[in-house]
C-alpha cells in the first residue's frame, strides 16, 4: 500500500514537472511572438500605395495630427495606428520640421520616424527659363516651393522692398537670371527672390559693368535691352548684331519700333503679324509709342542674350527684318529704303501663309 502511495506521488510530479515544461515553452513561444510582432511593427514595411507620389510635404506650421493626416491621406503608411505609439516613444511630436521628403517603398515605422525627425528633407531644383511677367515666375515658384503665392506678388509689387536690391516695380524682373536654382521646398517668398537676386549680383562682375558703360547703358538697362533682343531671336549668331541696331537708335535718338514691344504691351504672345492695332497701343512698354528703351524688361533674357548685348558690334545698321525663308534668319539694313525691300519681302510671304 505505502509502495502504491509512493509511485502516485512520483506520476504526480512528474505529470506536474511536465505540465510546468509545457507552460513554459508555450510561454516563450507566445513571448517571442509578441516579439516578433512589436519587432515587425517597428522595422518592417510600413509604407502604403502613396497615391501622391513618393515625395511627402510637410507643410510650415503643421503639427503631429496634420503630419498624420497627410500620411493617411496620401497613402504613405498602411499601419497609422503603430506608427503613432512609435513616433510617441520617439517623442517626434516635439520634432516636426516642414519640407519635401522622399518616402521610399519598403520602410518602416522606424525608417520613416528617424527620416522625419532628422529633417532630412531633399532640395528643390527649380528651374528658372524665359519668364514674360511677375505672374509667371510667382506661379512657377508656387507651383514648385511653399513660398507663398500672395506673398510673393506683393512683394514684386512693393517698391520699398524692391529698392534695398536697387529694384522697383518695372525692374523687378531684372534680377530673375534663367538658370538652375536649388532650394528647400519650405523656402519662404523673401529668402527665395534673395538667393535669385544673389546669382543676378554675381553675374555682373566689374567686367560686364565696365562693358555695359562702354555701351552708355546701366546694367539695368542691358537687361531691358537683352530682354527685346531675347524675344527676337534665338540664334546667338544674329543676337549681337540685333543688339547693334537697337544701340544704334537709342544712340540717334530714333524710337527702338521693335515688334516685341508691341506684342508685349498688347499682352498677347502669340501674335505673329504685328499691325497698327498693335504698334498702336499706348504704352511706356510699346517702342512705337513711346522713346527710348521700355521702364522694364519685357521678359528674362538669358546670361547669353544679356552678354550678346554688351558684345554688339560697332556697325552702321539701323534695320532689320526677319527673311521670311523660314530659317529664322534675319536681313539688316543701313537704309530705310533697303529695309522697305526687305520688308515688302517678308510681308508677301506672311500673305501667301495666310497669316493676318
Amino acid at each position: 500500500m505505502a509502495r502504491h502511495i509512493v509511485r502516485m506521488h512520483k506520476l504526480r510530479n512528474k505529470g506536474s514537472r511536465s505540465g510546468s515544461r509545457k507552460w513554459l515553452w508555450w510561454s516563450l513561444v507566445i513571448l517571442l511572438a509578441v516579439g516578433l510582432y512589436l519587432l515587425f511593427k517597428v522595422f518592417g514595411p510600413n509604407t502604403g500605395s502613396m497615391m501622391q507620389g513618393e515625395y511627402l510635404y510637410i507643410r510650415t506650421g503643421s503639427d503631429f495630427e496634420m503630419v498624420k493626416q497627410v500620411l493617411h491621406e496620401g497613402g504613405f503608411i498602411k499601419d497609422l495606428r503603430s506608427f503613432n505609439v512609435l513616433a510617441q516613444r520617439a517623442n517626434y511630436p516635439r520634432h516636426i520640421y516642414p519640407g519635401k521628403y522622399h518616402i521610399r517603398k519598403g520602410m518602416s515605422n522606424y525608417d520613416l520616424i528617424r527620416l522625419l525627425r532628422s529633417g532630412r528633407q531633399i532640395p528643390v531644383r527649380l528651374v528658372i527659363n524665359k519668364l514674360r511677367t511677375k505672374d509667371d515666375f510667382v506661379r512657377l515658384v508656387s507651383n514648385h516651393l511653399e513660398a507663398d503665392s500672395g506673398t510673393l506678388r506683393q512683394m514684386l509689387g512693393d517698391h520699398a522692398y524692391l529698392s534695398q536690391f536697387g529694384l522697383d516695380t518695372n525692374t523687378a524682373l531684372c534680377a530673375i537670371l534663367p538658370d538652375t536654382y536649388e532650394f528647400y521646398w519650405n523656402t519662404n517668398a523673401d529668402k527665395v527672390f534673395r538667393k535669385i537676386e544673389k546669382n543676378y549680383v554675381r553675374f555682373w562682375t566689374e567686367e560686364r559693368k565696365a562693358q555695359a558703360a562702354i555701351q552708355g547703358l546701366s546694367p539695368r538697362e542691358v537687361v531691358v535691352l537683352a530682354s527685346i533682343v531675347e524675344e527676337e531671336t534665338n540664334r546667338a549668331e544674329e543676337q549681337p548684331l540685333i543688339a547693334g541696331v537697337y544701340l544704334n537708335r537709342l544712340k540717334k535718338g530714333m524710337k527702338l519700333q521693335a515688334d516685341p514691344t508691341a506684342r508685349y504691351a498688347f499682352g498677347d504672345f502669340t501674335i505673329r503679324r504685328i499691325t497698327a492695332e498693335h504698334t498702336g497701343i499706348v504704352s511706356p512698354y510699346n517702342t512705337y509709342y513711346a522713346p527710348g528703351l521700355p521702364p522694364g524688361p519685357i521678359c528674362t533674357p538669358e546670361a547669353k542674350t544679356i552678354q550678346a548685348v554688351l558684345d554688339a558690334p560697332d556697325t552702321d545698321y539701323l534695320y532689320f527684318c526677319a527673311s521670311g525663308d523660314g530659317s529664322g534668319r534675319h536681313l539688316f539694313a543701313v537704309t530705310y529704303r533697303e529695309h522697305l525691300e526687305n520688308a515688302r519681302a517678308y510681308h508677301r510671304v506672311l500673305n501667301e501663309q495666310g497669316i493676318r
